[in-house]
């Protein structure tokens, strides 16, 4: 039944993990892996906590890759980009790892916390904590929810040809729109909306504070 998705038994777990550090080591380009860990989570033939384990893994080395290259990459930045995103840098680093927590366990655009956050040279283990318990929260809820709430209705759609690429075409969608919703994002002057609800990040001092 799964053979057309390629999740062959054997190799499910790895090409999960794979699929999942893939998908989120690329900076702002989302690939929503997440329909793979729903639609294996309604397959028998895995283990949900492993599946979920297996994202969670992948998908936490690929945002540290991204931590880390924000961490020691600050100077490839131009200025103009670090004074757009240093209100949101200021706001992310004081709430350090409730904001990365919170950024993993959400579909949200995550880099725009994780890229910050290593730009203000955040405690890279509480990044590393927060954001695997973030993600292992997130895939739980996805792979359970596949397995009891979708089961019944994911695997029909599996049997049939037609039904599969409809899911690849809604992914690909997908994927399209929140790149969409990034770039937008990036390019908000953030002084001018972080300004009324945290007028203290608009300080050019750093903030000393760190969660």
């Amino acid at each position: 039944m799964f053979d057309l998705l390629g999740f062959d038994p054997t190799v499910g777990y790895i090409g999960l993990f794979t699929i999942s550090f893939i998908a989120s080591v690329i900076p702002f380009i989302p690939v929503p892996f997440f329909i793979f860990l729903l639609i294996m989570g309604a397959d028998p033939s895995f283990d949900p906590n492993i599946l979920a384990l297996s994202s969670t893994i992948g998908s936490t080395i690929g945002k540290v890759i991204i931590f880390y290259a924000s961490y020691y990459g600050r100077n490839a930045l131009s200025n103009d980009s670090k004074i757009k995103m240093k209100p949101l840098q200021n706001v992310v680093r004081r709430y350090g790892w409730i904001a990365a927590f919170i950024a993993a366990a959400t579909p949200v655009p995550d880099d725009l916390v994780y890229i910050p956050l290593g730009l203000s040279k955040y405690n890279p283990l509480y990044f590393i904590i927060s954001t695997f318990g973030g993600k292992a929260t997130l895939s739980e809820i996805i792979v359970w929810s596949g397995k009891f709430g979708l089961e019944d209705f994911i695997k029909p759609l599996l049997n049939d040809t037609q039904s599969i690429l409809i899911l690849y075409i809604t992914a690909i969608i997908l994927a399209i729109i929140l790149a969409i919703i990034i770039y937008f994002m990036t390019r908000l002057e953030w002084s001018k909306y972080i300004g009324k609800i945290f007028p203290w990040a608009l300080d050019d001092e750093k903030d000393d504070k760190s969660s």
